[in-house]
């Protein structure tokens, strides 16, 4: 099955609204690749200004989180519908930052999986192990549970429309990196898993991103694998001419 390439930028907490308009007029057109989908994920507050100049592209917007209930008294969280009235495609859920400096457990990722979907986000899912972790062999084990848990609850149909990124932690914004074979063995288990939880065709469609530290100078090599759909870029994606050679070497 032949699954649509997918470059997502993660600005992580960068960038003003100025900034974002500025660097989008900046990329909009050559980062626009028949046959690549390329993302930009922005804090809240450039998500309108991202949406407005996206119009009359085919650059997709998209948020770096959401919370699981749609209002209460959450002080500083948003929600699925506040998202969804903005107009965005994409939401990040259970990002390792998100994981590590903000408690999210895997029960959370599920319940923002759901919400997600209720409110017709297209969820980009991070799975992936830590240092210590890689080192004492459990890096299948990991991603396993992760993987498992994010899933719980979600259809088939609902499956085949999320992106899972495999990002290593150990590789995030390090400018360590897992070997594109190393990526590629992990994230082929991980569709194996897919398989195991609903079958081969919902495993075929899923598209699974490498993050941890790509760059235009090797995403070819890790685009080049057999089980590798894109990418999710932290630093790389901050600077015009870098996200336009990264969805270009996505082709």
């Amino acid at each position: 099955m032949s699954r649509t390439p997918i470059i997502a930028g993660n600005w992580k907490m960068f960038k003003t609204v100025s900034e974002a308009v500025t660097f989008f007029n900046g990329v909009k057109g050559q980062a626009e690749v028949e046959g690549v989908e390329s993302v930009i994920c922005a804090p809240f507050t450039a998500l309108p200004a991202l949406v407005e100049a996206a119009k009359g592209t085919s650059i997709k917007i998209g948020a770096q989180n959401v919370h699981f209930e749609d209002n209460g008294a959450f002080t500083g969280e948003i929600s699925g519908v506040m998202l969804k009235d903005l107009d965005v495609d994409y939401v990040i859920i259970g990002h390792s930052e998100r994981r590590a400096y903000f408690a999210e457990s895997d029960e959370i990722v599920n319940k923002k999986v759901h919400a997600a979907f209720k409110h017709d986000l297209a969820p980009i899912v991070c799975v992936g192990e830590k240092l210590e972790e890689r080192e004492a062999g459990q890096t299948k084990e990991v991603c396993k549970v992760q993987t498992e848990a994010a899933f719980k609850g979600i259809d088939a149909e609902q499956a085949k429309q999320v992106v899972i990124a495999y990002e290593p932690i150990w590789a995030i914004g390090t400018g360590k990196s897992s070997t594109a074979e190393d990526a590629n063995e992990v994230i082929a288990y991980i569709r194996s898993l897919v398989a195991s939880l609903y079958d081969g065709s919902v495993a075929d469609a899923v598209r699974i991103q490498y993050g941890g530290s790509v760059k235009p100078a090797n995403v070819r090599e890790y685009m080049g694998q057999s089980d590798i759909d894109g990418a999710l870029v932290g630093g790389a994606s901050l600077e015009t001419d870098s996200y336009i050679q990264l969805v270009q070497g996505a082709k």
